[in-house]
C-alpha cells in the first residue's frame, strides 16, 4: 500500500488510503493485490484481497463499500454496508461512521474528499468521461446537501495517468479542456495529452475547495501501479475513505 492520509486533526475522524499492487493473492497480468471482481482474476484471490484491506485499515471486510463504475456522473449517498457494488455509480457519499467507501483505478482519477468537521466524506472515480462530465462537482454538492462546507473539505487526488504520458488525439484534449479548463497538456513526446488531476484541482478551486493534496505519480510509468494504457489486462488499485467515528 502507498500509505495512508488523514485529516489533520488529533484524533483523526477520517482515514484513507491509496493501495498499491504489491502483497497480494493475485498471480499473472493482476499481481498481486488486485482489488477488482470485474476485470478477469481468481475471484478467490481479489476475495483475499478485500478480506486483507480490510484488516489493514481495521474494518470488517462487510463495511467496504465497492461501485458498478461505469464512468457517469452519477452520485450515490450510502448509510450501510451493501450487498456487492452499488449499481451504475461513480461517486459514493456517506456521514455513517465506519463506512468504508472505495474507489477502483488503474490510470483514472481516484478522488477522496472529507468534511471531518460536518461529518462527510465521498469517493468519487474521475476517468476522462466522468472528470470532464462532471462528477468531481456533482459529488462536492451532494456532500454540501449533507451538511458539507466547501471550505472545510479535504480533497485528494491519487496516483493516475500523468500528463506527460496521457496522450490523447487533439480534438480529445480539446473536448475535455471545453469542459474541465486545466486539463490539456502537452507530454513529454510533445502530442496533446490530458492532466486530469490539474484539471480537477482547478474545478476543486472554483468551488471553493482549497484544501487539495495531489500526487504527482503517473500510473502509466509507475510498474508498483496497475495501468489499463500500459498493459492492457491489468489489475485495479483502490482509493478508500471513511469515518473513524473518533
Amino acid at each position: 500500500m502507498l500509505g495512508t492520509m488523514s485529516a489533520p486533526t488529533e484524533k483523526r475522524p477520517v482515514r484513507s488510503v491509496f493501495t498499491s499492487r504489491a502483497g497480494g493473492h493475485s498471480a499473472g497480468a493482476y499481481d498481486s493485490f488486485n482489488l477488482a471482481a470485474h476485470v478477469g482474476d481468481d475471484p478467490d484471490a481479489v476475495e483475499r484481497n478485500r478480506a486483507r484491506l480490510a484488516e489493514v485499515i481495521g474494518l470488517e471486510e462487510g463495511r467496504l463499500v465497492w461501485m458498478e463504475q461505469i464512468h457517469s456522473p452519477t452520485v450515490t449517498v450510502v448509510d450501510g454496508p451493501h450487498d456487492g457494488p452499488v449499481p451504475a455509480t461513480d461517486a459514493l457519499v456517506t456521514t455513517t461512521p465506519r463506512l468504508a467507501l472505495a474507489v477502483l483505478v488503474a490510470d483514472c482519477v481516484p478522488v477522496l474528499l472529507a468534511d471531518a468537521a460536518a461529518g462527510v466524506v465521498a469517493a468519487a472515480h474521475a476517468g476522462r468521461l466522468g472528470a470532464r462530465n462532471g462528477i468531481v462537482a456533482r459529488t462536492v454538492e451532494q456532500m454540501v446537501e449533507l451538511g458539507a462546507k466547501p471550505e472545510n473539505i479535504l480533497a485528494q487526488l491519487g496516483p493516475a495517468a500523468g500528463g506527460e504520458s496521457y496522450e490523447v488525439p487533439a480534438d480529445m484534449a480539446a473536448d475535455v479542456e471545453a469542459r474541465l479548463p486545466g486539463s490539456r497538456c502537452e507530454t513529454c513526446k510533445g502530442t496533446p495529452g490530458l492532466d486530469l488531476r490539474a484539471g480537477l484541482e482547478r474545478q476543486l478551486r472554483g468551488l471553493g475547495v482549497e484544501a487539495i493534496q495531489r500526487s504527482r505519480v503517473d500510473t502509466i510509468a509507475t510498474e508498483s501501479l496497475f495501468s489499463h494504457r500500459r498493459e492492457g489486462e491489468t489489475g485495479r488499485q483502490a482509493g478508500v475513505v471513511w469515518l473513524t467515528g473518533a
